[in-house]
């Protein structure tokens, strides 16, 4: 198990914590849509580090997997349904793959 898996099991654990004593737990019970806020702030973040403070890309870049990870767990997801699409993406030209999706 890599330190993601560890995390993802970490937030899965402490999604019925107190919200009083976990971020985490504090997270979902605010819900879906504040994780999808938190989640934005941190891609906005990671995207400002990458062009003005690159130094700082991988603490901003491990933020924004941390809330990935919460908002797939909010979700039902996991990190093997994401493996899972990665690698049935595996192979196939990004373009292809694009094309590919049914539009909404």
């Amino acid at each position: 198990m890599d330190a993601l898996d560890r995390l993802d099991a970490t937030i899965r654990d402490r999604r019925g914590a107190d919200p009083a004593s976990s971020y985490v737990a504090s997270l979902f019970a605010k819900g879906r849509p504040r994780i999808a806020q938190k989640l934005g702030e941190e891609a906005t973040e990671t995207v400002i580090a990458a062009l003005t403070q690159p130094d700082t890309l991988a603490s901003e870049a491990a933020d924004l997997l941390f809330h990935l990870l919460v908002l797939l767990a909010d979700a039902g997801l996991s990190l093997d349904d994401v493996r899972a699409e990665l690698a049935r993406r595996e192979g196939v030209s990004g373009h292809d793959e694009k094309a590919g999706r049914t539009r909404k």
